[in-house]
Order: C-alpha cells, then sequence, then structure tokens
C-alpha cells in the first residue's frame, strides 16, 4: 500500500491515508465502493470523521475568457467516532451511491478525457486535513451506450469532452455543472451540421439527452446553435433501433432551424411522432462504432492542469496531478 501524507493542518508527524477504489469503473447512480486505509502518525489521536469528496475538473467561462478548476460536488462520511493509537494501521471500507448525473470518463475503457477523483478528508479535533485526489473511474449507462453507439454508428465521430459549470435552462439538471460531448459530424450532415454537442442528465427512471448542433455559418439565416431535448427511460432501452431513432433525432433538429428546445419523451415502445423519412438506409450505413472512434480520438488527449478556479487547498496537486506525493510515502 502506498500511504500518502495528507496536507499539513494536522502536523509533520501526522496521519497518513491510503484510498484505495475498487477497480471496476463505477456507474451514475451506482456504488462507488473501497477501502480507506489510514496509518496512525507519531501520536494517538481521536478521529472525529472520515470524509469522501468527489472532486471533478470544471471549465467556467466569463467575460475574460475561460478557466478551469476543481469543483467538490458530492460528499460522504464513510466513518467516524474512533482513536486511531499511535502507527496503527487501519481499514475502512465503504460503499457510497454515485449522483445520477455523475459524468462519463470512459467509453470501452478508452479516456474521455475527464478528470473525475476522490478526495479523503481526516477531522482530527476540530482540524480538517484532506488528501490529494485519487482517480475515479465512471462508466456509461446502457442509455447513454446506446446512444452514443448509434452516433458512432451513423458516422459521427469524437472530439473532446468536458464538463461545463453552470446549468442548461429548461432541464431537471441537479448538479451545478454539465458533461459535454463533442462529436464531428457525420458526413451525411456535413452540409448542415459543423459539431453535435451531446449531454446527458439522467435520474433514477429516464435521461434527458440534450443534443446542441454547431451549424455552418450561413446555413439558412444564420450560424445559430440549434438545441432539442429528448427523454428516454431506462427500462426501454433494449426495446428500440436506436440508429434510426438517433438518426431522426438530428433530421428533426436540422429540420426546425429556428432556435429553441423541443422536448420528446421516449418510452412505452411508441415512436416520439418525428418522421423517418430516411427511409431504411441507417441498415445500410456501417461507419465506425463509437468505441473505434474513442480509441482513435481519445487515445491523444492530454489531461492537463489549468490554475483559476483551483481551491486554496488543492493547489498542491497542480504538479503531479494524481500522483500525489507517493514517493515520500513508505510501504510496508
Amino acid at each position: 500500500m502506498v500511504f500518502k501524507k495528507l496536507l499539513g493542518s494536522l502536523g509533520i508527524g501526522g496521519p497518513t491515508v491510503d484510498t484505495v477504489i475498487d477497480p471496476d469503473p463505477a456507474l451514475p447512480g451506482g456504488t462507488l465502493s473501497g477501502q480507506v486505509h489510514i496509518r496512525g502518525g507519531d501520536t494517538e489521536l481521536d478521529i472525529d470523521h472520515v470524509n469522501l469528496e468527489l472532486v471533478a475538473q470544471v471549465e467556467a467561462e466569463h467575460e475574460e475568457g475561460e478557466t478551469e478548476g476543481f469543483l467538490a460536488f458530492d460528499r460522504f462520511t464513510v466513518a467516524g467516532g474512533f482513536r486511531l493509537s499511535k502507527g496503527e494501521l487501519r481499514s475502512v471500507p465503504f460503499s457510497v451511491t454515485l449522483p445520477w448525473e455523475a459524468p462519463v470518463t470512459e467509453l470501452h475503457g478508452q479516456p474521455l478525457g475527464i478528470v473525475l477523483g476522490v478526495r479523503t478528508e481526516l477531522a482530527v479535533d476540530g482540524a480538517r486535513d484532506t488528501s490529494d485526489l485519487d482517480p475515479l473511474a465512471v462508466g456509461p449507462l446502457p442509455a447513454q451506450e446506446a446512444v452514443l453507439e448509434a452516433l458512432g454508428q451513423l458516422g459521427f465521430g469524437f472530439k473532446s469532452a468536458d464538463l461545463e459549470y453552470g446549468h442548461i435552462n429548461g432541464t431537471g439538471q441537479q448538479l451545478p455543472f454539465y458533461q459535454e460531448i463533442e462529436l464531428t459530424s457525420a458526413p451525411q450532415y456535413a452540409h448542415a451540421l459543423h459539431e453535435l454537442e451531446v449531454t446527458f442528465l439522467s435520474s433514477p427512471s429516464s435521461m434527458e439527452v440534450v443534443l446542441e448542433a454547431d451549424r455552418p455559418t450561413g446555413f439558412f439565416s444564420s450560424g445559430h446553435d440549434v438545441v432539442n431535448r429528448y427523454v428516454v427511460d431506462h427500462d426501454t432501452v433494449s426495446q428500440r433501433d436506436w440508429n434510426a431513432e438517433v438518426d431522426s433525432w438530428i433530421s428533426q433538429m436540422l429540420d426546425h432551424h429556428e432556435p429553441g428546445a423541443h422536448g420528446h419523451r421516449l418510452g412505452d415502445g411508441g415512436h416520439h411522432g418525428g418522421h423517418h423519412h430516411h427511409g431504411d438506409h441507417h441498415e445500410d450505413h456501417h461507419g465506425p462504432g463509437t468505441g473505434t472512434v474513442v480509441a482513435a480520438g481519445a487515445a491523444g488527449l492530454a489531461v492537463g492542469m489549468a490554475g483559476g478556479l483551483v481551491a486554496a487547498e488543492v493547489v498542491d496537486e497542480v504538479g503531479d496531478f494524481f500522483e500525489g506525493d507517493e514517493e515520500e510515502g513508505d510501504e510496508d
């Protein structure tokens, strides 16, 4: 085990922690489990509580441009009220539920370039001390995977993914940020669509899919973006022809040339009433699956760090990111 020093408010010779997250990617709304290993320092301490904090690297746009920083978006108390002897090793198992809107960090094992982590906090006699970030992997829900797979089959290509601070109007968004997955246009839509941005907002029963079409300047009257919103019930995912469904969403969005939001609910096996004027050409088109596209696009994504909104207590992480001070930890 590699124990990491905390950031210092408990003093030199304080306890160290090693948080180990179970290896399989968690799912939005699913269980995140693992163990926090705590090793006592030079003196006996009463641990008030052990907290886990979920942290995301988020972009915020403002008048001067764009900044990136870390934002804590959920917090769990996993233990507390125990005495830690000098040098004692104690393991605290945990099992917590991720928010339904937790961003997806990987698809088919390929990273999307989203930075998500878990910070461990010990509270001792009113003082709090925090570890550096342990990376957190979140895989897609079946509904998310189905929509992304269909987009890949239709010829859209993965470009990038990021987390944007803010709220999408007209949605049930809960977190203070949302994930945007940016795709290059499929060839059959290239004349009308420059890029497509996809946002998933999941809840226990359903998922909102927000599609934003970035249209080339000069198409119709101007290059305004068009935003459409669809709702997918989780329990109907396996019953749908996703290539046809997603293709009809995009056709419909481009048919509505005016900006605005149009909502449709997909459930109970019924279509949303959109027109399938493309006939059956979907079955003839076998473009690269999203997995292939992501492998090519995301493999080269540099996951970098930037200043800006980084809170004072995580500035120490900027250098090594998820590495922390492991070389100073020792293994027993």
